[in-house]
């Protein structure tokens, strides 16, 4: 298993960065908050799980080696691949979804693209035993001379990281925010959350990179 992958970031994009580690680019998911803590060219430390499957390897990146245990643990409940995993902790840092799950707080689970009344509860059900306690959420640090990515940021600041690590210059991406401004309220009346990975997307098109 690679559990974590330190290295200067190659490349940044919606979904995920590519890190160089000796000589070889590595490709890593990553949720809008990680990735909005990555600039090209910078060295930067990611905690990261393998999933593997008959046709594909692929490398899933965290803030820290706690989101990325939660990561794993979120995979043992029935009906949860990765891919649903990670959209959990796009939404949710790690203490919010320790706290939705022992609370038996259904609608912040709901808030989650793909995750139902059904599955909110079953979620609760299966792991409310296994996920510990939200105390026991900390963020581990990087090695020394490596800096360390943030999970959690407002969405404003999530964005202009990300487009500016993607190219755009800090006035491009304050306009694109200021025209997703309205979106944003819009998932926040509907949900009580923002979905950044689709604000980044409507970001991308308005300045011309769909």
């Amino acid at each position: 298993m690679i559990a974590s992958v330190s290295g200067r970031v190659a490349a940044v994009s919606p979904d995920g960065a590519v890190v160089e580690v000796g000589g070889i680019g590595l490709a890593v998911q990553c949720t809008p908050g990680t990735i909005a803590r990555l600039q090209v060219g910078e060295t930067a430390r990611l905690a990261t799980s393998l999933v593997v499957r008959e046709d594909s390897l692929t490398l899933y990146g965290f803030a820290d080696d706690d989101e990325r245990q939660l990561f794993e643990l979120l995979q043992t409940a029935n009906g949860v691949g990765p891919r649903l995993a990670q959209a959990v902790l796009a939404i949710h840092p790690p203490r919010e979804v320790r706290r939705a799950v022992s609370m038996a707080d259904v609608k912040a689970l709901m808030q989650v693209p793909g995750v139902g009344k059904k599955g909110a509860e079953r979620l609760i059900l299966e792991l409310r035993d296994r996920l510990g306690s939200i105390t026991t959420d900390t963020s581990l640090e990087a090695p020394a001379g490596l800096p360390s990515v943030t999970a959690v940021a407002p969405w404003r600041d999530q964005l202009t990281s990300a487009l500016v690590g993607l190219g755009w210059s800090a006035k491009e991406a304050d306009t694109a925010l200021g025209q997703l401004a309205p979106v944003a309220d819009e998932q926040i009346a509907a949900s009580g959350a923002v979905e950044v990975a689709v604000l980044l997307r409507q970001a991308l098109q308005m300045l011309g990179r769909p």
